[in-house]
């Protein structure tokens, strides 16, 4: 059951709501990255002191995706500098982590930096980051002190029925489990098709790529991150200027292509950027492309990491 009592915390005055409770004060929908900011933190703070939460879960993170601007291939800035290594590891659905770096990441949400995630303790606390600097703090209990802390603060702890952020375990789009059946399927179809392309999502709008064999397919699974979600396709295929010829006039596709070095990488491109892409892409290996539009991305086969004791808890 989700916690029974929900607060939305915001800088807006209720008063200058109108009849439909739409904000139609002076108030922008920017942080300060300053006392306002500090603020936010502080309030949240008091939540959880109040609900004895010292560590959260990462639920459901994700981070902004890679851009292909002038012909260069752009990591777009994500704020997670400093709290996770380049690669992210330790940022990853089911990861814990200390109320200090829950806070910083709630920092980087408000700032709108390029990240995101839930935050969860216990299924009696949690933390949600929305839009224009609204934040939702869900508790299993009462925080009057918390509250009265809050408006001190200069905020406003409104009661509400539910964050709208709230996870619906009937909307998953992904309930496969990767468990043993999966891997002996993978091995079978490695007997069909000798290399295989296994695209791994350890946050949501990003990935790793990896190239399948019998060789190396349990090196491969004994690095992947928990709780990714794991989607199989056919290999890369070696002629990359065929690949680029084909590329859809009108629409939006995610180019995936391997450097000299072995390292797979992609970027999402439509008829605007195909020069530039071929310039980037001009020394690779091999490629394909897969369509963004979801009704038109046909796997061999996608299923997602369940925990050590086989429950299936992430939520793709």
């Amino acid at each position: 059951m989700p916690p029974a009592f929900v607060h939305r915390i915001t800088k807006y005055d209720p008063a200058d709501r109108n009849e439909y409770g739409h904000y139609v004060g002076a108030e922008d929908t920017e942080s300060d990255h300053g006392p306002v900011e500090a603020a936010y933190l502080a309030a949240i703070a008091a939540f959880a002191k109040a609900c004895d939460v010292d560590r959260l879960e990462i639920r459901d993170p994700g981070v902004a995706g890679a851009l292909l601007v002038d012909g260069e291939l752009q990591a777009a800035g994500h704020g997670l500098r400093g709290l996770f290594p380049p690669d992210l590891t330790g940022f990853h659905d089911g990861a814990q982590v200390s109320l200090e770096v829950a806070l910083e990441l709630v920092r980087i949400m408000l700032r709108g930096q390029g990240a995101w995630c839930r935050l969860e303790a216990q299924n009696s606390f949690a933390v949600d980051v929305g839009w224009d600097l609204y934040t939702y703090v869900s508790s299993g209990r009462p925080c009057p002190d918390a509250v009265a802390r809050t408006r001190e603060l200069g905020l406003y702890p409104e009661r509400i029925t539910a964050s709208p952020y709230e996870p619906d375990p009937q909307g998953l789009e992904v309930t496969e489990v990767a468990d043993a059946a999966f891997w002996t399927r993978l091995r079978s179809m490695l007997a069909a098709y000798p290399t295989l392309l296994l695209e791994e999502n350890h946050v949501r709008n990003d990935a790793r790529w990896h190239r399948l064999t019998k060789a190396n397919l349990d090196a491969v699974r004994a690095g992947l991150t928990p709780r990714a979600l794991l989607t199989v396709w056919p290999d890369l295929h070696p002629d990359v200027d065929a690949v680029l010829a084909a590329l859809p006039e009108d629409a939006l596709v995610e180019f995936i292509w391997e450097t000299p070095d072995g390292t797979i990488t992609h970027v999402l491109t439509d008829s605007t950027d195909h020069q530039e892409l071929a310039s980037l892409v001009a020394d690779a290996k091999a490629a394909c492309a897969l369509s963004s539009y979801v009704d038109e991305r046909h796997p061999l086969a996608c299923a997602a990491l369940p925990d050590s004791d086989g429950v299936l808890r992430a939520r793709w």
